[in-house]
C-alpha cells in the first residue's frame, strides 16, 4: 500500500460551502520589464523593490475604470478632482492614493504624505510606500 493519498471524494476535506479545497496558492515571481519613463522605452528587467516602485507609479498614472484591459480595482480616480477646491482635493488625494496603493498585496503601508499646492492647477505629492521588499519614496504631480 502506498503512503501517498490519491484524492477521492471519500478522502477530500470539504469546505463549509461543500466545495473541495483542491488548489494551492503560490506567490508568483516579481520579475517584470523595466520601463524607462524618460526615453519612453521598455528594456531589461527589474524585480522586488524596483518592480514594486514601478508598479506604484504605473498604478497612479492609470485612471480607474477608464481602460477595459485593467480590473476595476486597478488605478486611481483623479478626473473628478479637476476644478475642485484645494481644501477638498488634498485630503481626498491622500485617501485615494492610499486606497489605490494598498490594493497591491505587496504593500504594507502608505504614509508620510506631503503636499505642495503653490503651483496653480497642480498638487505636488510626496509620500512613502512600504512594501514586503522595503520602502520607496514616491514623488508625483497631480493636475487638478
Amino acid at each position: 500500500m502506498s503512503d501517498t493519498l490519491t484524492p477521492t471524494l471519500a478522502n477530500m476535506v470539504l469546505d463549509n460551502d461543500g466545495l473541495t479545497n483542491a488548489f494551492e496558492y503560490e506567490t508568483q515571481p516579481n520579475l517584470t520589464y523595466k520601463m524607462h519613463t524618460e526615453t519612453q522605452r521598455v528594456s531589461g528587467f527589474v524585480d522586488e523593490l524596483k518592480a514594486y516602485e514601478q508598479a506604484v507609479y504605473k498604478l497612479l498614472s492609470t485612471e480607474r475604470y477608464k481602460y477595459l484591459i485593467y480590473s476595476w480595482s486597478y488605478g486611481i480616480e483623479l478626473e473628478d478632482l479637476f476644478g475642485q477646491p484645494i481644501p477638498y482635493v488634498v485630503p481626498e488625494l491622500e485617501r485615494r492614493i492610499t486606497e489605490a496603493v494598498m490594493a497591491d498585496d505587496r504593500t504594507e503601508s502608505v504614509s508620510d504624505f506631503e503636499f505642495d499646492t503653490s503651483k496653480r492647477s497642480v498638487v505636488h505629492v510626496k509620500f512613502k510606500a512600504t512594501s514586503i521588499f522595503g520602502e520607496v519614496k514616491i514623488d508625483l504631480n497631480v493636475e487638478i
